[in-house]
């Protein structure tokens, strides 16, 4: 069997009005073709639909029950195409995003939530980690994108970059250098220091201690933790310095002293981590709604 939907169409509307004119009118169609089409349906099906006489059309048997199925199959075929197009406008389906916790404070949260109020029919799950977890999870396509800090270059990797900010030296508030207005990167160098693992990527531990490598010599990590915050909360309870990107350096408790580094032009950078062959809508409507 090969009807078709505008075949399904065509009968109901003979279903619902028995009367061939008053269809063919509603559908804006001649009469004669009408009934064509009604015919070729019934030889397609290898079934009558309607009884015809000079005067009336009723429903057979076989009519009645397809009255009601057609009725339901376009409606869900309706439903079925709007769907596929609001997917196609990445107005609908799903989303996996994830996230490095140190960009927190740049409200990422807050932008899912925006996201999600103007494109209702799409799910976001949102995932926390470091970037070089998070960009291997982009690549097993266990994500669709990610805010990552500092990524070491990937192949298969599109990177948008969306926020450049400088380092800040954090120390705690009893250490020498607390009361100071500025302080310079390699005079940090001999201070023990509490730092991300090294898994956390290359780049990024090459960017964040480049301020106090500038003399050509590299401090000594004491104590690694997983998270700005908590690294932040060790260098308050004195365990060592740090340096630390601006924005995540706002987790910054009462015991930590934060300190710009004088004469240090480097920087960390924020991104926007997607597979680079994947060009669907949802992705550039969740990007530019969360700008």
């Amino acid at each position: 069997m090969d009807v078709d939907l505008r075949q399904l169409r065509a009968f109901l509307a003979v279903a619902d009005e028995l009367h061939f004119g008053r269809a063919a009118a509603a559908l804006h169609m001649a009469q004669p073709a009408l009934s064509q089409q009604i015919r070729r349906t019934e030889r397609e099906l290898g079934v009558d639909l309607f009884v015809r006489t000079s005067r009336s059309v009723a429903l057979t048997p076989a009519g009645r029950v397809l009255q009601g199925r057609a009725r339901s199959l376009l409606e869900q075929a309706a439903r079925d195409l709007d769907e596929a197009v609001r997917v196609g406008r990445g107005e609908a389906g799903r989303l996996d995003v994830g996230f490095v916790v140190s960009a927190l404070p740049l409200g990422p949260i807050e932008r899912v939530q925006a996201f999600r109020e103007r494109f209702p029919l799409v799910r976001v799950e949102l995932t926390e980690g470091y970037t070089s977890h998070l960009v291997a999870r982009i690549l097993r396509g266990e994500l669709d994108l990610a805010v990552v800090r500092d990524p070491d270059p990937e192949p298969g990797i599109r990177l948008v970059p969306f926020r450049s900010e400088r380092f800040v030296a954090a120390v705690p508030t009893t250490h020498r250098y607390a009361g100071r207005s500025e302080v310079e990167g390699p005079e940090l160098v001999d201070d023990p220091f509490v730092f991300f693992p090294a898994q956390a990527g290359a780049l990024a531990t090459e960017r964040n201690l480049a301020p106090v490598t500038a003399g050509g010599r590299r401090p000594t990590v004491v104590q690694e933790a997983t998270t700005w915050a908590t690294v932040l909360h060790l260098v308050g309870a004195g365990l060592g310095v740090t340096v630390v990107p601006e924005s995540a350096a706002l987790a910054a408790p009462s015991s930590v002293s934060l300190l710009p580094l004088a004469g240090s032009e480097h920087r960390s950078e924020l991104s926007w981590a997607t597979r680079a062959a994947d060009d669907r809508e949802i992705l550039r409507n969740f990007v530019a709604a969360t700008e």
